[in-house]
C-alpha cells in the first residue's frame, strides 16, 4: 500500500476528508470491498450524508462518489472520541511532532481483524440507537 506524507490542509475539515479519501483508496487496493469507515469528525460524516449543501468541497465529493462505487457496501459512522481512546491518543501524539508520515505495509497488520471487531460491536450498538450516517 506504501506511505503518504500529509500535506498542510487548507483547514481540518480537508485534512479529514482527505484523509478519508485516502482511507478508501486503501481499501479498495487492499480488495477490502465491504467496510465501513468511522470518524470523530461529525461535519464530515454530515458532509458525506448531505453533499448538496457542501459545494466547497464538490471536488472532494466526486472523488468519494467515484471511490464508493467500486465497493460492495460501504459506510461513514461517528465515533466520538471518549469511545475511541486509542484514535485520539494517537492524533494528540502526531500534533506534538513537526511533521507527519504515515507508514502501512502491504499485508494487513494482525491487529486489523480485531480492531474491525471493535468497530463493527460499535456500529451495531449505534445501529441499535438509530444513530447511524450511510453514504
Amino acid at each position: 500500500m506504501g506511505a503518504r506524507n500529509v500535506r498542510a490542509c487548507l483547514s481540518p475539515l480537508h485534512a479529514e476528508i482527505e484523509t478519508l479519501i485516502w482511507a478508501m483508496k486503501c481499501m479498495r487496493n487492499l480488495r477490502q470491498f465491504q467496510v465501513t469507515f468511522a470518524t470523530d469528525c461529525s461535519q464530515l460524516v454530515k458532509m458525506v450524508s448531505e453533499p448538496e449543501e457542501w459545494l466547497a468541497f464538490a471536488s472532494y465529493l466526486e472523488d468519494l462518489k467515484i471511490l464508493k462505487a467500486s465497493f460492495l457496501r460501504s459506510e461513514i459512522i461517528y465515533v466520538s472520541r471518549t469511545h475511541n481512546t486509542k484514535a485520539d491518543s494517537l492524533a494528540r501524539s502526531v500534533w506534538k511532532q513537526p511533521s507527519f508520515f504515515v507508514h502501512m505495509d502491504a499485508d494487513l497488520p494482525t491487529w486489523f481483524t480485531e480492531s474491525n471487531m471493535n468497530v463493527y460491536k460499535l456500529m451495531t450498538k449505534k445501529k441499535k440507537k438509530n444513530l447511524e450516517h450511510k453514504f
